[in-house]
């Protein structure tokens, strides 16, 4: 028997003064309205009401049961609305994982207006590039780029990430052009250890990989990035952390005719039924600021440099 709800079919019942309008009231069959009361006459081992051939009343018992029946029901009503209602606006503490690169560069900025606008949530930003694990570690949502192991986690893909092979105007005018992959054996490449060693262009003629080698070898893409602005060789990086800089024509793309690496960026959070409040507001926001077309690809779109 589900007590709460034959409680809620007793009180009507007994302020109609009948089964069949409560049945009518609550959209259910005269029959399961009866057998709702019956039941919590047996649980409760007594009658409630006193049934007639002409009407419904309350017994001794029926009316106290009917006065704090109706507050206890009132009282669930209330706690429910309270608990949604919280649901609703995001409170409480949201822990967020993301990569150092990603984080700096495309979450920086939008971070200190979440938290602005959701003044009753506390905000904990945890940077780092090594695989965290989210329940072990008390993570809500992470922030992960690249392909995703199966696992319990759930992923939202919240915007697609590409890679790009990019120089320097000034070390393109030192050194000699790139058309193919296979010119890169002449050229000095910069190493993010973040980032796959083998770099692949896809053209026309199939798959081309070139393993880098290089004498600076780091593990940020800020830091392969700032070496390339520096003009001290080529780089291989998502465009998240170049795509601002190819706009302003800092860095120049490269093999741009060859398909490079793609990924995606993802929200990935623990499996739950019901999503935090916290967690569905920070989804909802990176998905409205970045989406299929994000910030960092626009250069993508210009005309030349459809990659």
């Amino acid at each position: 028997m589900d007590r709460f709800e034959a409680m809620r079919v007793f009180t009507r019942v007994a302020r109609l003064g009948s089964f069949t309008g409560a049945a009518r009231e609550l959209e259910l069959s005269t029959t399961a309205v009866s057998r709702y009361v019956s039941q919590l006459e047996d649980h409760l081992k007594t009658r409630l009401l006193q049934r007639t051939t002409r009407k419904l009343s309350l017994t001794a018992p029926g009316t106290a049961y009917l006065d704090k029946c109706e507050r206890l029901l009132a009282d669930l009503e209330e706690l429910e609305e309270d608990l949604q209602e919280g649901q609703r606006i995001p409170r409480g503490r949201l822990r967020i994982s993301a990569g150092v690169s990603f984080a700096q560069e495309q979450l920086s900025t939008l971070l200190p207006e979440f938290v602005a606008r959701y003044d009753e949530l506390e905000v904990e930003l945890v940077l780092s590039d090594r695989f965290v694990d989210l329940v072990g570690d008390g993570i809500d949502v992470a922030v992960r780029i690249g392909s995703l192991p199966d696992s319990s986690l759930f992923a939202k893909r919240l915007a697609p990430c590409h890679h790009v092979l990019c120089a320097s105007p000034a070390y393109l005018a030192r050194h000699d052009s790139i058309h193919h992959p296979r010119d890169l054996q002449k050229h000095h490449c910069i190493i993010d250890r973040n980032q796959p060693r083998q770099w692949r262009f896809d053209g026309e003629e199939g798959p081309n990989t070139h393993s880098a080698e290089g004498r600076y070898i780091v593990n940020s893409a800020h830091a392969a990035r700032d070496a390339v602005l520096a003009g001290l060789g080529l780089a291989y990086l998502p465009t998240f952390v170049t795509g601002g800089f190819i706009e302003s024509g800092e860095l120049v793309p490269q093999l741009v005719h060859y398909r490079a690496q793609q990924s995606s960026v993802y929200a990935v959070y623990p499996e739950s039924r019901y999503l935090s409040s916290g967690v569905r507001a920070f989804i909802d926001t990176l998905s409205e600021a970045f989406g299929e077309e994000p910030r960092w690809d626009r250069w993508m779109h210009r005309p030349g440099h459809e990659a």
